[in-house]
């Protein structure tokens, strides 16, 4: 690159590319950040199943209720070590917002078992309806 000197006045052709790499560098730190936040609830493997269409309605952002392959219950990130701890933080949680879905997410190394006894201790706690989470088992 020669830099222009002297009497040619006019528009500068070139590409100047270190602002785009400045915003590409800052957005990637962004998404790098943000990335980790969109996971709600425990981490755990969901069992596999074929896909549901779910005709209903639209509703709010379901709570999330986790449930390991220790069998710890989760709210949200939150941990309860009882059964009776658990629905009442359910129970607190759903004052004034009766109607919202709960989204329980068993590992898949459960029971049916373990994962119908905090459905039910959910449903005690006064919630209209719970969701099963599963991952969708891909067709070949």
């Amino acid at each position: 690159m020669g830099m222009a000197a002297g009497g040619r006045t006019g528009v500068k052709a070139d590409i100047n590319v270190t602002p785009l790499v400045d915003v590409v560098l800052v957005l990637l730190i962004i998404f790098m950040v943000v990335t980790p936040l969109l996971q709600r609830g425990k981490d755990v493997q969901l069992p596999l199943a074929h896909k549901h269409e779910d005709k209903g309605p639209k509703a709010m952002d379901p709570m999330i209720v986790s449930v390991t392959p220790d069998k710890r219950m989760f709210l949200e990130k939150d941990e309860y070590p009882t059964e009776a701890a658990l629905k009442e933080a359910v129970k607190s949680k759903l004052v004034g917002k009766e109607l919202q879905p709960i989204l329980l997410k068993g590992d898949k190394s459960l029971t049916f078992g373990d994962v119908r006894k905090v459905m039910n201790v959910v449903r005690l706690a006064g919630a209209k309806g719970v969701k099963l989470g599963v991952e969708e088992l891909k067709d070949k």
